[in-house]
């Protein structure tokens, strides 16, 4: 018979440590995103063409891609605060660094240097919330650092245009890395894990443990003999890899070409695509709260957790699909209304998929491993996505193919989820019974 989990606890220091995580999300993505705002205006350096573009916006996705096994394997050994901090130092200098190009050469490497640098910071997130949140509050948690991504890309729009208007796009970039070095030394100063932090209350400490946090040391003896390789075994995990790439085919379009597509698709001008460029963003933040609160809501009142991450997961997708629509309408208010429904679509399942390594790891040594494992298999959609478009648009003169095709891709991940998705719970451990 279900039962309804209590929600309501004394100490609130887990939601603080979660808004840090959110704070450096926003950051990340900011640092990430700014060059696919700042490309458009850097035409008179670089003249580039369009196939170009995609090769240097790609450049960041093929290291931070490759990157995310060893990543995800690094968090998990030296934990959330040294690599969160190693890794925001990294990815701030190179950021700053990219004011320094003056060559497609140049400014490929950079990008590439980026990638390296921001490739933990997913994981380690994740990492966070697999310790600090009892399951049924892992998806909200998840939502919110999530969503760091996307008001790192909505505040991308009106920051980069904005500074690059002021003071051009290399003092834009160099200003940026330096706000990334400014959030590594609040990090070190402020994160601790649970058992390890000196101003957690002893009654938050047990509702996390009673409500399945992932607690370092606490490893299911069930799962010692379960090696790094054997994780790629199970269906869940390929599962994982193959939905999530299929997110991520959406996803990346907003943080790549959309800022180009609304220049030369919809005649946007700079001051026009810093008002309402930033629109998508704002609703895909919505979409992504609103997924993990619901979720979490169900969770806790004692529906199957297998049942509720399926169908968030799913419907999201669905939703998303109407990015293919979009180049369809006449208006451009019509475009931007149905980019910002697929992006909230897709946000509103991703609150759900990251919530997934901490569901499925057998102890939480593998945590941050499962988030790595998916997040590389979803990354080539960083590598194939900008190139896809570039390439596409540069044959067709116009956004219509591209779009369409992401649009498929979408419809295979609610599928993935689905159906080739089976239960969510722990994998190589006895199977137990689920309410």
């Amino acid at each position: 018979m279900a039962t309804t989990l209590r929600t309501t606890v004394r100490g609130r220091l887990r939601w603080y440590m979660i808004s840090y995580v959110f704070a450096g999300l926003v950051i990340n993505y900011l640092d990430r995103a700014s060059l696919g705002v700042a490309l458009p205006f850097m035409g008179e350096t670089f003249k580039l063409s369009k196939t170009e573009e995609g090769m240097i916006l790609a450049a960041f996705f093929w290291s931070y891609d490759f990157f995310q096994l060893a990543a995800g394997w690094f968090v998990d050994r030296y934990g959330p605060r040294r690599t969160f901090t190693f890794a925001s130092v990294w990815w701030s200098l190179f950021t700053s660094l990219t004011a320094l190009a003056n060559s497609f050469a140049a400014l490929f490497g950079v990008r590439l240097l980026l990638g390296i640098g921001e490739s933990p910071a997913a994981t380690t997130s994740a990492k966070v919330v697999g310790r600090w949140f009892p399951r049924h509050e892992r998806a909200l948690a998840t939502g919110i650092w999530d969503s760091g991504s996307r008001v790192g890309g909505v505040i991308a729009l009106p920051v980069v245009t904005g500074l690059i208007a002021w003071l051009g796009w290399r003092w834009t970039f160099a200003i940026i890395g330096l706000i990334g070095l400014a959030w590594a030394v609040g990090w070190w100063r402020t994160y601790r894990d649970p058992q390890d932090h000196p101003k957690i209350t002893e009654e938050e400490l047990a509702y996390l443990r009673e409500g399945g946090a992932r607690f370092e040391g606490d490893d299911d003896g069930d799962a010692a003999g379960l090696r790094w390789r054997d994780l790629f075994r199970y269906r869940t995990i390929w599962a994982m890899m193959l939905g999530f790439f299929c997110l991520n085919m959406v996803v990346y379009f907003f943080l790549t070409f959309f800022p180009t597509y609304l220049v030369e698709e919809r005649d946007f001008s700079l001051l026009k695509l810093g008002l309402f460029g930033a629109l998508p963003g704002l609703v895909a933040i919505g979409g992504e709260w609103l997924g993990g609160w619901l979720s979490d809501r169900r969770i806790a009142r004692g529906d199957s957790l297998t049942r509720v991450r399926k169908t968030f997961i799913a419907g999201g997708f669905l939703v998303s699909t109407v990015i293919g629509v979009a180049v369809w309408v006449p208006e451009a208010w019509m475009a931007l209304a149905l980019l910002s429904i697929a992006y909230a679509g897709s946000t509103f399942a991703a609150s759900n998929i990251w919530s997934l390594p901490a569901d499925v790891a057998p102890a939480d040594r593998y945590v941050a491993s499962i988030g790595g494992i998916q997040n590389f298999a979803s990354n080539f959609a960083g590598i194939i996505s900008p190139i896809m478009v570039g390439f596409l648009v540069d044959r067709t003169s116009s956004f219509t193919v591209p779009l369409t095709v992401i649009s498929c891709v979408a419809l295979l991940g609610a599928f993935t989820y689905a159906v080739i998705l089976k239960r969510v719970e722990p994998i190589g451990l006895p199977r137990r019974a689920e309410p």
